[in-house]
């Protein structure tokens, strides 16, 4: 794994001084005279140009340890005892509880955000740690279902997984399941993926024309984090039924370009989280996490949709626009607002970390320019980097959020470190600024940012690219 090391210009007075006659060092005058003042070091608020793989590795790893202390898979009987044999689990037994739920959407996020750490890096820890919980709830799911037959009661957690009532039961989990499965057909995952995808394709509501709805708060109401939800479940069938793969490919576009018609704000670049059919004028907010969301699922039909697909063309521009509105509200610390568009709402992690993986991976994949975005999401993963705490919680993450109408909502929602929300985006964003590292050299020039093709060698704070792309100091 190669590790990049960025140059910084000169940044101490001293150097500078040193070059000046000695009657200015002696009158310590600082001034456009005697300094070349636009190489004074800022002060950031957040680290600021150099980067290396070594140290996004560290911070995955980081992470990762707070949460694989963090997450048991074991079954315990109703006196806390631990149960090995999961073929007589007996009543009032329960998974061992951790800091999170190994089987919520949050932790679907964090299942697929680990095997894709996995290839980044060549660690197969994180795979690992995805086999092993998959594989138990497996294993435990026929003994905790015959439970809820014989006595209809069963562990709330795997309740979630046997009869889920929602797309966030159902679709991040089946979505990980499915992606673990096609790369390691060995699994024995297929009962409880049919499961959740029976659910996501019949189970949950939808209008007429197919889009996903829920009759909360309003009946009739579109939530933008449906999106995520439920489409990338359905364009990964495709890939875990290729003989099917026409259909689902069919449906995940068309779905996701019905969410994008009813939600996508082009005054702003940006999706608003709440929708309800047929209300003349529709409330926009335009909740940060929702719009992770949004950009997290267009990037995953992407992913799959073959080249050739008619909708491809359309879901790109969209992917374009709204990188290019979020690009224009990212704070000065690298963070996103909790209300991307209104610069008085909290710097909220979960969101700028999903934004950075998304934005990395555009370029990663050629949808949109290195030299454009690369600094925007070098400075966002630099943002989410001061979140991760010596421990490896990831902290100002917004708790869980449903939908409100007014701004106030929004605004005030707790943010926590115990929210589990923010540490698969976090792990996802680490995976792909590496992949971003070992294509692309990003060097200061003149203090600022920049991506190059080619690495720069030249040791001066200040130069210019010859037509090879090499870079010439200024002199």
């Amino acid at each position: 794994m190669k590790t990049t090391h960025l140059l910084i210009g000169i940044t101490s007075l001293f150097t500078f001084a040193s070059c000046q006659p000695e009657n200015a060092t002696q009158k310590s005058e600082i001034n456009d005279s005697t300094t070349p003042l636009h190489l004074l070091q800022p002060e950031y608020k957040i680290p600021y140009g150099e980067l290396s793989t070594t140290d996004i590795k560290a911070d995955i790893d980081r992470v990762f340890d707070y949460i694989e202390k963090n997450t048991p898979v074991r079954v315990l009987d109703a006196d806390g005892k631990e149960i090995n044999d999961y073929t007589a689990i007996p009543r009032g037994a329960t998974l061992e509880r951790g800091a999170f739920r190994i089987g919520s959407y949050e932790w679907g996020v964090t299942y697929q955000a680990l095997l894709d750490a996995a290839d980044a890096t060549d660690d197969t820890k994180y795979k690992d740690y995805v086999t092993r919980r998959f594989v138990f709830l497996s294993q435990v799911a026929p003994g905790f279902r015959r439970l809820y037959d014989e006595y209809q009661e069963t562990d709330a957690q795997m309740e979630q997984i046997l009869h889920p009532r929602a797309l966030d039961d159902a679709g991040a989990m089946c979505c990980a399941m499915m992606k673990a499965s096609i790369a390691d057909p060995t699994l024995q995952l297929d009962e409880i993926i049919e499961n959740y995808f029976r659910f996501i394709e019949h189970g949950q509501y939808r209008l007429p024309d197919g889009t996903f709805a829920r009759h909360r708060p309003q009946y009739n109401t579109i939530w933008l984090d449906d999106m995520f939800m439920g489409i990338p479940s359905v364009a990964y069938r495709g890939l875990y039924k290729p003989q099917q793969s026409q259909h689902y490919f069919d449906e995940a576009a068309k779905i996701s370009r019905q969410f994008m018609q009813r939600m996508f704000v082009p005054e702003k670049n940006l999706y608003r989280h709440g929708y309800v059919e047929g209300l003349a004028q529709q409330p926009t907010y335009h909740w940060a996490r929702a719009n992770g969301w949004a950009i997290l699922t267009n990037c995953q039909v992407l992913d799959v949709l073959p080249e050739n697909h008619p909708q491809r063309p359309y879901l790109l521009e969209q992917l374009r626009a709204h990188i290019k509105g979020l690009a224009s509200y990212q704070s000065s610390e690298g963070f996103w607002h909790q209300l991307v568009d209104r610069n008085d709402s909290y710097l909220e992690t979960s969101a700028t970390a999903i934004y950075v993986y998304c934005i990395a991976h555009a370029i990663n994949k050629g949808w949109i320019d290195a030299i454009t975005y690369g600094p925007v999401a070098q400075l966002g993963w630099h943002a989410v980097s001061t979140k991760i705490l010596e421990g490896g919680q990831v902290d100002g993450t917004c708790v869980g959020t449903g939908m409100a109408f007014d701004p106030a909502f929004y605004y005030y929602r707790p943010a926590n470190y115990q929210a589990a929300h923010g540490y698969g985006p976090v792990i996802w964003a680490g995976a792909e600024m590496i992949r971003l590292l070992q294509q692309w050299y990003p060097r200061t020039n003149d203090s600022g940012l920049h991506y190059y093709d080619v690495e720069q060698t030249n040791p001066s704070p200040l130069f210019y690219l010859t037509e090879d792309g090499k870079g010439e100091a200024v002199k």
